[in-house]
């Protein structure tokens, strides 16, 4: 399942992903990842969660890129609960335009793997043009 965090910048959604992230590392039998801008967050996440920088994969540039690096999460580890992805739109030249066609992709992993996402997105529902809803799940 795909689970998204929306909300304009400084809304909340980063700290609701973190108590997330550290309550669901809990009780995972598996692997929790945290995909994150930058190396801020890495003391706010409890140590069972592995956290990834995208700064220091600065060749990741669109989204095509970036789920093709998301495979090679996946195939790294195969026990994965939950891939968190914290502020997407400030990832690799992401634009809101981007989305519809990344979430769907989110969704279709998903499903064949059999994790979740969790993702925050900058904007408003409502300004998620193009963006089919079904199979997710708004969490705030």
């Amino acid at each position: 399942m795909v689970k998204l965090l929306v909300g304009h910048k400084g809304s909340g959604k980063t700290k609701q992903m973190i108590d997330i992230a550290n309550q669901s590392v809990e009780n995972s039998r598996g692997s929790i990842i945290f995909i994150n801008k930058d190396q801020r967050l890495m003391y706010d996440l409890k140590y069972r969660i592995r956290v990834i920088c995208m700064e220091d994969f600065e060749h990741v540039t669109n989204s095509d890129e970036y789920i093709g690096f998301l495979y090679g999460i996946i195939s790294s580890d195969h026990d994965i609960e939950t891939i968190f992805v914290d502020s997407i739109l400030k990832h690799a030249d992401f634009k809101m335009s981007d989305l519809p066609e990344f979430i769907d992709r989110l969704k279709d992993i998903s499903k064949n793997y059999g994790m979740d996402f969790v993702v925050s997105v900058s904007a408003e529902k409502e300004e998620m043009v193009g963006v089919n809803f079904e199979g997710c799940e708004i969490l705030n």
